[in-house]
């Protein structure tokens, strides 16, 4: 067994569809294999209202990655895929940042990217964004819910993860959504 375990926080769902935007996650924060929060907020919405941000991973590095990633908002005028990729670059790049270990799940009214610090930027084809150890779960429920045809963004997030919940160790249903409005 490690003697320090790392603090961890998962999962993190984002819908984009229909020109509506939400993003979720649960409040569970484990060390090691032992939970020490449930309610935790793992999503936020940052640039006067118009991004909505998520983590999975470290808690102390996503927040290092937040404000690195407000930062960049702020430097290419809220021009979301650039402010990405340029986070991207710099974390693969830098000595410090590379050892961070986080995933970010970005999204405005038109692009929703997930980052990590391998210097990936990837935008989902069909609009479903997930990160950390419920993601697998979590974008299936998303999709059946989407096939389904009758509910918003932000009742297939909450519906989807709380269907991850019963089913991911790693999380709960503290959950907290947030919608682009």
């Amino acid at each position: 067994m490690n003697m320090f375990p790392d603090i961890h926080a998962t999962t993190i769902l984002g819908v984009m569809l229909n020109g509506k935007v939400a993003l979720g996650g649960d409040g569970q924060v484990t060390f090691g294999d032992t939970v020490m929060k449930h309610g935790a907020v793992k999503v936020r919405s940052i640039y006067d209202g118009e991004v909505l941000t998520g983590f999975a991973g470290s808690a102390a590095d996503a927040f290092a990655l937040f404000e690195k990633f407000e930062g960049k908002l702020e430097e290419f005028s809220g021009d979301l895929v650039r402010a990405s990729v340029e986070l991207a670059k710099e974390w693969r790049m830098d000595k410090m940042l590379r050892n961070l270990e986080a995933m970010l799940v970005v999204m405005d009214k038109e692009h929703g990217l997930i980052i990590s610090g391998n210097g990936d930027v990837v935008e989902p084809d069909d609009g479903i964004l997930s990160i950390g150890s419920g993601s697998p779960y979590a974008i299936a429920a998303a999709r059946a819910f989407i096939a389904s045809g009758k509910k918003s963004p932000k009742e297939i997030v909450r519906q989807a993860l709380e269907i991850t919940a019963e089913i991911c160790i790693y999380t709960n249903t503290n959950i907290n959504v947030l919608e682009l409005k």
